[in-house]
Formats: C-alpha cells, structure tokens, sequence
C-alpha cells in the first residue's frame, strides 16, 4: 500500500503514537501508579527550601572528589532531562567547611551545564545528620556524605519504590550514583511519575471546578 511508506511509518512511530499513549493515560485517574511514600514529614530547613518543589537531594560528605564522578551522573542523566521543569532542583548538601572543594566542582560544571537548578548548600554537622536522620533510609552517612540520592516530593515526603526486584526488601529508597543505568532507568522513571502525578492531581482539580462552575456552586 503506498499510504504505509516507510517514511510514514517512522513518523508515526516517533510522534503520533507517543502522543497516543499519553492521551490514553491523561484520561484516567487511576491509570497509573503513584510513586509510593516512604518517608512522611521529613526534617527542613530555611536554607534548603523544599517547599512546592521536586526535590533531589544529596550529599557531598567531606572528601567531595570520592563523589565527583557520581555527581556528573547525575548532572547528565537526571539534571538535564528535567532542567526546563519549572518545580524541579537538585540540592547538594556539603559541610560548611569544604566551600573551596564545593566551589571546584561547581566550575567545572558550569562549563558544560545550565546551573540554575542546582543548589550548592553549606550545612554544619549537626544540621546535616539531623536532616539525614529524618529521611529514615537504611544506608548510613559516611563522612556526613553518600553515593546516593534521594528524592523529596513537594510535601517533605521521601519517595521510592516498595517493590523492586533488585532489593531483598523491595524498598528502592535512595538511587546509585555510580550507576548510569538506575539513575537512567529507575530514578528518571520515577521522577516522570512524580510530576505525572501532579499533572493527573491539577487536571482533577481543574475538572471539578469547571463542574462546580456548571452546577452554579
């Protein structure tokens, strides 16, 4: 049939049916799974500013270049895939006194990378495991830092994942720097789901007003 070109069929494949498939899920409520709340409530401060944002969090410790490479991970794989969210950052939290390591790092970076979105914030000691503390994960910190990175949802929640094949327990709670394939197939996964259910909550409550709006309410 030559309304089937191949050149058709590549367009339909790239454009139209991901549009299809997104349509299919925005008309549902219910047609998605939310990512699961692990921890509730957790620990903030003025200097973080959590509040009404996306949040990844982590954190540098006191020996920044044993995290470095992780940190550009998470640079290209997670930072500039969601750099034009308008609700999304990336905090790393460092101990006050590494501020010349801190400010290195954050060179470098800005040579190949938009910083807007990345916040650098200089916590003491006790700020710093207090704020780790109320995350309540089963990893520890090691010298105030680790090569994982949690995300914080826009109510101070810690989410994650319950049921993940790759853990005795299931519980995914905070991501692999080190490892380019679970940032790029499980911690950009969720962070999609994340913001799809914000999408799917904001639509709901835009159709229940147009609905009260009808009924005169």
């Amino acid at each position: 049939m030559k309304f089937l070109t191949k050149k058709r069929v590549v367009l339909f494949l790239l454009f139209i049916f991901p549009l299809i498939c997104f349509l299919i899920l925005s008309t549902g409520e219910n047609n998605f799974k939310k990512l699961p709340i692990l921890t509730e409530n957790i620990s903030n401060t003025a200097a973080l500013s959590l509040d009404n944002k996306v949040s990844v969090i982590c954190f540098l410790g006191n020996n920044v270049k044993t995290l470095e490479s992780g940190i550009f991970n998470l640079n290209e794989k997670i930072y500039k895939k969601f750099l034009d969210y308008n609700d999304f950052q990336i905090i790393a939290v460092y101990p006050s006194q590494n501020e010349n390591e801190v400010v290195k790092l954050k060179e470098n970076m800005g040579t190949y990378t938009d910083m807007q979105k990345w916040k650098f914030t200089a916590l003491n000691t006790d700020q710093i495991n207090i704020f780790f503390n109320s995350l309540s994960v089963k990893d520890s910190l090691e010298n105030l830092g680790i090569s994982k990175a949690f995300i914080i949802d826009k109510n101070l929640n810690l989410r994650g994942r319950v049921n993940d094949k790759d853990f005795a327990d299931g519980r995914l709670e905070g991501y692999n720097l080190n490892s380019v394939s679970e940032l790029k197939s499980k911690m950009k996964d969720d962070i999609n789901v994340l913001f799809y259910e914000y999408y799917a909550a904001f639509k709901k409550r835009n159709k229940n007003k147009a609905d009260r709006k009808e009924v005169g309410l």
